[in-house]
């Protein structure tokens, strides 16, 4: 069966800027074996009813089994895993000014000494993250309703906009966050101990095609993609290269390539 380079390759991502981060060396990758490749993005759950719906043929990345398990179900045996990109995990992140004898777990946000200081709003991204869906179950795991707490799901441009006014002020809150995460770049965020497990543990960022789309893809590409790794650290950077120096999704790929030892 002869390779259909000439037929374009239709690339999903969250529509977050880290996984358009690692979604830009994947399409670097693939352009560089001769294909076209459209990119289209989605929120969470969005994504994945247009790869069940075989509207897009690739997702960079799944976050397996965690985040996006349930996501995932529907479509798992018309796809195929083609490699585990970085080890995510989800966390309630503080400043690190915010000392850790007095605040070190999620159970401490009780303590009248954090009440004292503590923002109660906990602010997050889009209510379909694995992030937003586990804090607002451990608003009420925790009991942290009736002390004032309670889980605003938002936008990234808003929660990450508080959060670093905080800092500037020193002010005292909770950011429901990850990693890789590019305010990690900058920052120096401390995870509370969350004991009752409900942030899901390390997933797997995971690189999934449907399989009907295989054959279309050059077998030097999907060789280079099959034994592509990015980890935490890189998609860190990839993503602190595009949110705060300016560079498009392609050329922090290029760039990071380059240190690889590959060929623009």
């Amino acid at each position: 069966m002869t390779t259909r380079t000439d037929q374009p390759i239709r690339l999903g991502y969250i529509d977050l800027s880290f996984h358009l981060a690692s979604a830009g060396v994947v399409k670097e990758i693939l352009e560089r074996h001769g294909h076209t490749v459209e990119l289209r993005a989605a929120p969470h759950e969005a994504m994945f009813q247009l790869l069940h719906a075989k509207e897009v043929d690739i997702v960079s990345s799944a976050w397996l089994p965690a985040s996006h398990g349930g996501y995932l179900a529907p479509s798992l045996d018309e796809v195929e895993k083609l490699t585990v990109l970085y080890e995510p995990y989800c966390l309630w992140g503080v400043p690190d000014y915010v000392p850790a004898d007095v605040l070190a777990s999620v159970d401490d946000l009780k303590k009248p000494e954090v009440l004292d200081k503590m923002d109660r709003v906990i602010d997050g991204i889009n209510p379909g993250a694995g992030i937003s869906r586990f804090s607002t179950a451990m608003i009420d795991a925790y009991g942290l309703r009736e002390f004032g707490y309670r889980f605003e799901p938002g936008s990234e441009a808003t929660a990450f906009a508080k959060f670093e006014r905080a800092v500037a002020d020193k002010r005292w809150l909770v950011l429901p966050l990850w990693s890789p995460q590019y305010l990690h770049h900058d920052y120096r965020i401390r995870s509370l101990v969350e004991p009752k497990g409900l942030l899901g543990g390390q997933d797997q960022a995971t690189l999934v095609a449907r399989k009907t789309v295989l054959p279309n893809i050059a077998p030097a590409a999907l060789e280079e993609l099959r034994g592509l790794y990015l980890g935490n650290d890189v998609v860190t950077d990839l993503e602190h290269a595009i949110r705060v120096e300016g560079l498009s999704a392609q050329d922090a790929a290029r760039r990071w390539l380059a240190t690889q030892g590959a060929t623009a």
